[in-house]
């Protein structure tokens, strides 16, 4: 459990936060786009919801201390489309900030963190997410951090 969802439970009745229904609601798809009911959900809008999903045991949801509704996510909740240096980096501890499709910066991630399969490049974030870079920073990143010297 991450240290945001383990501050939410403080705020959230005894049993947790109930489920308002089994119904799914939200969708996010594998090209980082958020729909509501099946119709986009605006960029300003997927970031505000962006703050409060969560991954529990391989399932995603939204959570406020009062309600929990149910998100599927196609391949990952957050497309991370570029990043830059945190402004606190020494060479010892890189870290670097990303920023997602939809427009949020995230927190520093370090570079020791960052996961490289073959089928892509995976970045662990807070409340349990996981974000892909897509295709441009998948190529900065490997010219950037990625030596292929033996």
């Amino acid at each position: 459990m991450t240290d945001e969802t383990a501050a939410l439970s403080t705020f959230t009745q005894p049993d947790g936060v109930a489920l308002c229904s089994d119904d799914v609601l939200f969708h996010i798809q594998a090209n980082g786009d958020w729909l509501y009911l099946d119709s986009p959900l605006p960029a300003k809008f997927s970031a505000l919801f962006s703050s409060i999903l969560h991954c529990i045991d391989d399932e995603y949801f939204l959570i406020t201390p009062v309600e929990k509704v149910k998100v599927t996510v196609e391949a990952y909740p957050l497309l991370l489309v570029d990043y830059q240096a945190s402004p606190s980096d020494t060479h010892s501890n890189d870290e670097l900030i990303f920023t997602s499709s939809i427009g949020t910066q995230l927190s520093a991630i370090n570079v020791a963190d960052i996961i490289i399969t073959d089928n892509g490049i995976y970045a662990p974030l807070v409340r349990g997410l996981v974000g892909q870079l897509n295709r441009a920073c998948y190529y900065r990143y490997i010219n950037e951090y990625v030596s292929f010297d033996s």
